[in-house]
C-alpha cells in the first residue's frame, strides 16, 4: 500500500504529465504544488512509485511518466469525476434537443463527444435485443401489397414491403393490426415469437396464409435487426496525439476500422457505471496505447447500448468521464421522451 504523500506523488505526476506532455522531475513538482517536503523527498517517492511499477523514465535524464499501472491507481483512488459546467450542459441540451430521429440521435452525440472530449467517439445504436416494440402498424397500399411499420421503445422505426398471397381486405387488416398489438406491445422482442405463433388460427381459413406472411416479414424483421449497428467520429482527433504512440498511429486507426472490434470494446464495458480501460487493459493489440471510457444509456434504468471514447493514454480522465456520463444521461433522457 502507498502512503498518502506517495499518492498525492503520483496525483501530481499525471495532472501534470497530462497538462504539459512532458516528463516530470521532482523539482518541478514542488514548484508546481504543495506537497509541504522537499524535493529530495519528492525524488525519493518517485523512486518508491518507479520500483513499484506505477511510473517510468522514458529516456536517460528525462523525468517520470505514469505507466498503465499508474493511470489505473489514478482512476481507481485519485480522479473524481469532473462535474460540467453550466454552459457546457446547456450546450448538450441544445444540442441533443434538436434531433428528429434516432440516426439523428446518435450522429449528433457522435459530434458532441467527439467536440467535447477531443477524442474519437463511439455510440452504439440501441440494441433490439433489449429493445421492446411500442407499436406495428399495418397500412394497406394494393389490395395484396401491405406496408409493415415497426416502431421500437427507443424511436426505432423499420418499414417493410409485403406481397400477400391473395387480397386482404380493410376490415381483416383493422382486426390484424389490433389482435397483434394487444399481443406484443411493451414485449421484448425475444419474446414476440412464441406470442404470435397461433395467431393465424384464429383468423378465418381464407386470410390465415396472408397472415402466416405478415408474421413471418415481421419476425425476420426482428432477427435482422438485432445485428449491432454503431457510430464513430473524430477520428482525426488521434493526429493530434500522434507522438503519444510508441510506434505509430496506423495500428490505432486500423483497430477503428474494424466493427467487431468497436463492438467488443464496448460490449465489454458494464451496463451501469463507468468502464475504463487502460493500455494493456484491452485486448485487441492496436489499442494497447489507447484508453477507452464507455458507460451505458438507455431510456429507463437499463441500458439498451453504451457510448464511449478512445483516446491516447495520456488522457484528461475525471474531464472524459464527466462528458462521457453527462451525454449518456442526456441521450437517455431524449430516448424516454420519444
Amino acid at each position: 500500500m502507498l502512503s498518502e504523500r506517495r499518492l498525492e506523488v503520483l496525483r501530481a505526476i499525471v495532472q501534470d504529465y497530462v497538462g504539459t506532455e512532458e516528463p516530470v522531475g521532482s523539482k518541478a513538482l514542488t514548484e508546481r504544488h504543495k506537497l509541504g517536503v522537499s524535493p529530495a523527498t519528492v525524488r525519493n517517492d518517485m523512486a518508491v512509485l518507479e520500483d513499484e511499477g506505477f511510473i517510468a523514465q522514458p529516456h536517460t535524464s528525462a523525468g517520470r511518466i505514469p505507466t498503465d499501472k499508474g493511470y489505473r491507481l489514478f482512476v481507481d483512488k485519485l480522479a473524481g469525476v469532473k462535474p460540467l459546467s453550466s454552459p457546457e450542459r446547456r450546450a448538450i441540451h441544445n444540442f441533443l434537443d434538436g434531433a428528429v430521429d434516432l440516426d439523428d440521435v446518435v450522429g449528433r452525440t457522435v459530434r458532441l463527444l467527439a467536440q467535447l472530449t477531443r477524442q474519437v467517439a463511439i455510440v452504439q445504436y440501441p440494441s433490439l435485443t433489449r429493445s421492446t416494440v411500442r407499436h406495428v402498424e399495418l397500412l394497406s397500399l394494393a389490395p395484396a401489397r401491405l406496408m409493415l411499420v415497426l416502431i421500437t421503445d427507443t424511436g426505432r422505426v423499420e418499414q417493410r414491403m409485403i406481397d400477400c398471397p391473395a387480397p386482404f381486405g380493410e376490415t381483416s387488416l383493422a382486426d390484424l393490426r389490433a389482435r397483434l398489438n394487444s399481443r406484443v406491445v411493451s414485449r421484448r422482442f425475444a419474446d414476440v415469437p412464441q406470442l404470435v405463433q397461433d395467431l393465424p388460427e384464429s383468423f378465418e381459413s381464407e386470410d390465415r396464409a396472408t397472415v402466416s406472411t405478415v408474421l413471418s416479414i415481421l419476425l425476420e424483421t426482428l432477427v435482422e435487426e438485432t445485428e449491432e449497428r454503431l457510430m464513430i467520429g473524430g477520428t482525426s482527433n488521434l493526429t493530434r496525439f500522434g507522438h503519444d504512440f510508441p510506434v505509430m498511429i496506423r495500428p490505432v486507426l486500423e483497430a477503428l476500422e474494424e466493427q467487431v472490434v468497436l463492438l467488443k470494446l464496448l460490449g465489454e464495458a458494464k451496463d451501469s457505471g463507468m468502464t475504463v480501460r487502460i493500455g494493456h487493459e484491452n485486448a485487441h493489440e492496436g489499442l494497447n496505447s489507447t484508453s477507452v471510457v464507455a458507460v451505458g444509456y438507455g431510456s429507463g434504468d437499463e441500458a439498451v447500448a453504451k457510448l464511449g471514447v478512445v483516446g491516447p493514454t495520456r488522457m484528461d480522465y475525471p474531464g472524459t468521464m464527466g462528458a462521457v456520463r453527462a451525454v449518456a444521461r442526456y441521450v437517455g433522457q431524449i430516448l424516454a421522451e420519444s
